[in-house]
């Protein structure tokens, strides 16, 4: 059975292995992930991770056996980086993934030795706690260009069918200058709504996302698009199916809109 595709607003640094407020902070986001397993018509073979927090001058595939962990973040409590997230990683998927990039004729690689950073941790921990899936995470690339990425996308959707579950783990709305101030407030609600009306139907999304831009509050949301990327890869996945939002805050840390959607 075909496999939809997502694109997730991860949330703030290691929250899923925090308590008290901040991690209430994250308890509609946590839900949400939290019912997503179920949403899904068979329990995935693997998953391919796509996370803003990795990104290089090709598309690059993690291809440990074993992946290990990197805490990609700064002043949370010291438990934090400790934490491990146990998921195999899988050789074969890694190698299957880099041969359809280079079919596409984009650039790639493969890295051996790197780990799961939040952007893939801190979302398959709600998601899976049993860490019995096989994780891959694939990288961004360098240029952040939006039409390649969507691209990106379209190469890998036939993974859809083989039980692979494509993930995009960034974040709707990511300025951190913005985020804790208040100023963020309406800039959030203007890209939002953006996004709620670009995503679902599938008639002219991928030239909507292309001049992404564009949309209101777009470089007040993204000042560097790199939390907007794995959208771009999880639309391109499911190019011509429509999407639907499967999480909507509009009190994300005292008053950020966010929202995560599914493809598919």
């Amino acid at each position: 059975m075909r496999l939809p595709t997502f694109f997730l607003s991860h949330g703030g640094g290691p929250w899923p292995y925090m308590d008290g407020d901040f991690r209430q902070a994250h308890a509609q986001l946590e839900a949400s992930l939290q019912a997503l397993p179920a949403s899904l018509p068979e329990t995935p073979r693997a998953i391919l991770m796509v996370s803003a927090h990795w990104e290089e001058d090709a598309y690059t595939v993690m291809s440990a056996p074993r992946p290990g962990m990197l805490y990609d973040y700064g002043g949370f409590p010291p438990h934090t980086y400790e934490v491990v997230y146990p998921a195999p990683g899988n050789p074969e998927l890694a190698q299957q993934v880099q041969a359809m990039i280079a079919a596409a004729g984009l650039p790639n690689a493969s890295h051996a030795t790197r780990g799961f950073d939040h952007g893939a941790f801190c979302t398959l921990q709600p998601m899976y706690p049993q860490a019995d899936i096989p994780v891959v995470q694939l990288s961004l690339r360098h240029g952040l260009d939006p039409a390649e990425h969507l691209a990106l996308g379209r190469a890998l959707a036939p993974l859809r069918d083989d039980g692979v579950l494509i993930l995009g783990s960034g974040f709707s709305f990511h300025n951190l200058r913005l985020m804790f101030n208040g100023a963020g407030r309406e800039p959030s609600i203007a890209f939002d709504a953006w996004l709620q009306q670009a995503l679902p139907s599938p008639e002219g999304r991928a030239q909507r996302l292309q001049a992404w831009a564009q949309a209101p509050a777009a470089r007040l949301a993204h000042a560097r698009e790199e939390h907007l990327l794995p959208l771009m890869v999880a639309a391109g996945a499911a190019e011509g199916e429509p999407a639907s939002c499967t999480y909507h805050q509009t009190d994300y840390l005292g008053g950020l809109t966010a929202s995560s959607f599914r493809f598919g």
